[in-house]
């Protein structure tokens, strides 16, 4: 049987009223599960809050930029290595560059089509969707276009300097790309499949949706009758809940992904490790920040259970199929959830044997949580990260 390595990510985490994700009426998402109603925050939204968490904890080397700008972020590398080039001239050498390397035609936006009066300047090129690149992908492509700086369109023209182009597009990924994956419309062979797969979060219990009614008052008024009513009113929708949030990584993957190596200096493990270890920090510290100025709603998971295994990667969201109810008297969904997810694991994992040569590290916060303790090795958040990071090195390097 062929083995893989797996990490696994389960959080409990609770927030206090707030907005995370809301739909396009400006309610919270939620979705219908067990049969009740459930709080939801997209998996979209918990991918794009772990991707700017890296930006604190990467070197932006090791990160890309997903931007139709692209044309514009590409011609200020390309005025870097030819500093006598115009912005405009570089702007054109950028959007001939990723047009080769990515198929997608850059063209100037609708909404600024005509030249600035004043300045007379045309915006830079924009592609018509998002396009992902890496640090370092979009230097190489820097580097090519000064080469064919005299006569681009005739250079690309080249088979030799285009297939270049799209080696450039599609190596030396960054960690972001590696791990979440990259689509580009126009040419699939540059895709990249996301390594990591993250869940919906929900709440381990029903959730209602309520409404907060607020009032703004004119701090400048002209007359004292001016006192009546407010200058502004408007309601804002929230929920509150303890969520069970889940990702899984394929490390394999992610090492296919990332390639070689990000840096000329290292060996191909370190990458992956890095990355690894990124991802356990980063989608455990980030928060969504929707509405995050009207709550403050600043927490971090209640408990977090990592699990690397050799086998498919198991999501134990059934623990709370039947929502938990809280306590008439006392209150509060974490203890039960716990204790829900404590029994869960340890109960799919026999049923199915999907338990042998499977590591566990557990992080945890309070007396409620105590029940997940007994699931793995217990360390605080930076150790765990450490330590799965050396597992997957382990691993990764065939070591018994």
């Amino acid at each position: 049987m062929t083995t893989r390595t797996i990490v696994e990510l389960h959080l409990l985490q609770t927030v206090p009223p707030s907005n995370l994700n809301r739909d396009d009426t400006g309610t919270p998402k939620s979705a219908v599960y067990g049969g009740v109603r459930r709080a939801r925050v997209s998996s979209q939204a918990w991918k794009r809050a772990t991707r700017r968490t890296f930006q604190d904890i990467l070197d932006p080397k090791d990160l890309g930029v997903r931007s139709r700008r692209l044309a514009e972020l590409l011609g200020k590398r390309i005025r870097g290595l030819d500093k006598a080039l115009s912005e405009a001239d570089a702007w054109a050498l950028a959007a001939e560059t990723i047009t080769a390397a990515t198929g997608a035609k850059m063209e100037p936006p609708k909404r600024n089509a005509k030249a600035d009066k004043e300045d007379q300047r045309e915006p830079a090129p924009e592609a018509k969707y998002l396009i992902f690149l890496s640090a370092r992908q979009l230097d190489a492509l820097a580097e090519l276009a000064i080469e064919g700086r005299d006569d681009i369109k005739t250079f690309f023209k080249n088979k030799e300097n285009k297939a270049a182009a799209k080696q450039h597009a599609n190596s030396r990924h960054s960690i972001d790309i590696a791990l979440f994956g990259r689509m580009v419309a126009d040419d699939s062979d540059i895709n990249v499949d996301a390594a990591a797969q993250v869940a919906h979060a929900i709440s381990v219990h029903r959730a209602d949706v309520e409404s907060d009614y607020y009032t703004a008052v004119d701090d400048h008024k002209e007359r004292e009758e001016d006192d009546n009513g407010a200058g502004m009113i408007g309601t804002v929708e929230f929920n509150s809940a303890t969520l069970y949030r889940y990702a899984a990584l394929d490390v394999d993957l992610l090492a296919k992904n990332l390639g070689k190596g990000l840096r000329e200096d290292e060996s191909a493990d370190e990458p992956v490790r890095r990355a690894v270890e990124a991802f356990i920090r980063g989608f455990t510290e980030s928060l969504p920040t929707g509405k995050i100025n009207t709550f403050g709603h600043h927490t971090l998971p209640d408990a977090v259970v990592v699990k690397v295994r050799a086998t498919r990667p198991i999501n134990f969201v059934g623990a709370f199929e039947r929502p938990c109810k809280a306590d008439q008297d006392t209150g509060g969904h974490v203890r039960e959830a716990s204790e829900r997810l404590a029994k869960q694991i340890p109960a799919i994992e026999t049923a199915f044997g999907a338990g042998d040569d499977t590591l566990t590290w557990v992080t945890r916060a309070g007396d409620d949580t105590e029940a997940l303790a007994a699931l793995g090795t217990e360390l605080p958040l930076q150790a765990l990260v450490s330590a799965v990071g050396v597992e997957v090195e382990r691993r990764q390097n065939g070591s018994a």
